[in-house]
């Protein structure tokens, strides 16, 4: 796996003050690429090991309920993955290629503190929009994404500024998991409630 000091899906962002994009090999421990299989002993990060009935956990992740008001009022619930470690944030969802995600609604992306940088698709098959939030939970910006190969020439998708979460979704997902202008991003709790169909 590689991650740039800038980049990130599928990447993390969080060396943003550097101005080098040389791409570095990082390791990932306990992290398995593209998997959607229940968690063992090992996790890594806050929230990991979630065991729901109904949805199938990607490996050495976590997850988290939150919820995204849009301007007018409305509310959307959204159960997502989470990735709250650099080395969650760099794996992100690299080679999954499930369109269901396991019965998750995305993956949040979450840094200790505001950051910039950006996104990029490297050795990710599925085509993503993202939501860039604020440490307020204000949404900054949005983009779709494109599938790319595993090669280091993938383009990277900025914020419009600096951001504290990211949510990715689907590509097209965004309107109807609320990421609207002016919407506002709420992290409620690190277990969602069960899926339906679970028991």
């Amino acid at each position: 796996m590689v991650v740039s000091l800038v980049r990130s899906n599928s990447g993390d962002p969080s060396g943003a003050a550097a101005t080098t994009t040389a791409v570095i090999p990082v390791e990932a421990p306990g992290l398995e690429a593209g998997t959607t299989a229940p968690l063992g002993s090992a996790g890594l990060g806050e929230g990991v090991g979630p065991e729901v009935s109904g949805r199938t956990p990607l490996r050495g992740f976590g997850e988290v309920q939150v919820s995204v008001t849009t301007e007018d009022g409305e509310i959307c619930e959204l159960c997502l993955l989470s990735a709250t470690t650099k080395d969650q944030r760099a794996r992100g969802l690299m080679e999954v290629t499930d369109e269901e995600l396991g019965g998750y609604d995305g993956m949040l992306f979450e840094y200790p503190e505001a950051t910039s940088g950006e996104f990029w698709m490297r050795n990710t098959p599925m085509p993503l929009s993202i939501a860039f939030f604020d440490a307020q939970g204000k949404l900054v910006s949005t983009t779709d994404m494109q599938p790319c190969a595993d090669s280091p020439s993938c383009p990277g998708y900025p914020a419009a500024g600096t951001f504290k979460y990211a949510i990715e979704v689907p590509q097209g997902m965004l309107d109807e998991a609320g990421a609207k202008p002016g919407a506002t991003l709420h992290i409620h709790t690190r277990r969602c409630p069960l899926a339906e169909g679970g028991s």
